[in-house]
């Protein structure tokens, strides 16, 4: 298995980073052997792939750029193709449309949904067409005093764009077809004033949305439907007790639509919730320590086997086994050193 780990570089993000790591996984012993670090790059913070494994966009935070890198699968090696001006500030996520002739970004620091065409060998083109998003600042003077959109992600069926906006304290759906983006009939849902609704997932098989909000550290439960949803749940990602600032970072689902994570950062943790399976509403079940701080990121391993944790604060990445029949994180004492991880992607060499 190859890993590709991104994170923060400059002085302004606090980064101590290098640029993009490329390591190869020893599938026996866990074990990660560096094979490349493409320098250079200014906070290559969190990357889309393309579902051959053969392509690897990359947004750079705190900058305007996206990148676009040609992967070899044999030996994993990561070659530039180019870098585009994503007409905005502060790139924090993409996102694929079926076709993967355009790349969706949420242009976290202008308030924007930028959309950018892919040419046939990969490369990005200029932006097309570009969003901005409506609506009033939350309550937090800091974290909300303008448009913040933390993430952007497609619908099972490819046909719709949800974008959670931290800044508005609101979550944007938008049709996207021949290209473009379209608003819905119900256009956004409006979430607790404070919440800040930062990532999101589906569920695997169930129509339902997850939204992670990460100022009040909590998750919010949707029932989607083409384009529409409806709140059925808000769960705390905090037991009774804990005392202390936290915000919550990342959200997944397990592939078997058993289980949901999401990352405390203040509690430095990673939170287990079991999934009902009629209705995927979530109780709460365990919280692991992380073993790092500031978990920014983290993300199941292909087979859904391993948990990987990029530890921001403390520079490395920690790695769970996964127990299949409860969900369970066990920690494997596997730690990676790498300056300000925020990105972890895997891909199956050839």
């Amino acid at each position: 298995m190859l890993a590709y780990v991104g994170g923060y570089t400059t002085p302004d993000r606090d980064g101590r980073g290098n640029g993009i790591n490329v390591y190869r996984v020893d599938p026996v012993s866990g074990g990660w052997t560096h094979i490349q670090t493409v320098g250079g790059l200014e906070n290559p913070s969190l990357f889309t792939l393309n579902r051959a494994g053969t392509r690897l966009y990359s947004v750079h935070g705190g900058r305007n750029l996206i990148s676009a890198f040609a992967i070899d699968r044999s030996s994993g090696m990561l070659t530039l193709l180019n870098q585009v001006d994503c007409q905005g500030s502060n790139p924090v996520d993409s996102a694929f449309d079926p076709t993967e002739r355009f790349l969706v970004v949420a242009n976290y620091g202008s308030g924007a949904v930028a959309v950018m065409p892919v040419d046939d060998v990969g490369r990005l083109l200029p932006v097309s067409q570009l969003v901005a998003l409506q609506g009033t600042p939350g309550p937090d003077p800091k974290q909300q005093s303008s448009s913040h959109p933390h993430a952007v992600i497609f619908d099972p069926t490819g046909e719709f764009v949800i974008v959670p906006d931290k800044g508005f304290d609101r979550t944007f759906f938008f049709r996207f077809q021949d290209g473009t983006l379209h608003p819905t009939e119900q256009k956004w849902i409006d979430s607790a004033p404070g919440a800040a609704p930062r990532h999101t997932t589906f569920h695997p098989t169930l129509p339902v949305l997850y939204v992670n909000n990460e100022l009040d550290s909590t998750v919010t439960v949707f029932d989607w439907t083409a384009g529409q949803v409806t709140e059925r749940q808000v769960i705390s990602t905090l037991t009774a007790g804990h005392a202390g600032h936290n915000t919550t970072a990342e959200i997944a689902a397990s592939p078997n639509g058993r289980f949901v994570y999401v990352s405390n950062r203040g509690q430095d943790s990673v939170v287990q919730f079991v999934v009902a399976p009629d209705t995927g509403v979530l109780t709460y079940a365990a919280t692991v320590p992380t073993g790092g701080t500031r978990p920014r990121f983290f993300t199941l391993g292909p087979d859904a086997s391993h948990l990987y944790v990029a530890n921001q604060d403390s520079d490395e990445i920690t790695v769970f086994h996964v127990d299949q029949a409860s969900g369970s994180l066990i920690p494997t004492g596997v730690r990676i050193a790498v300056g300000s991880p925020s990105a972890i992607s895997f891909v199956t060499p050839t």
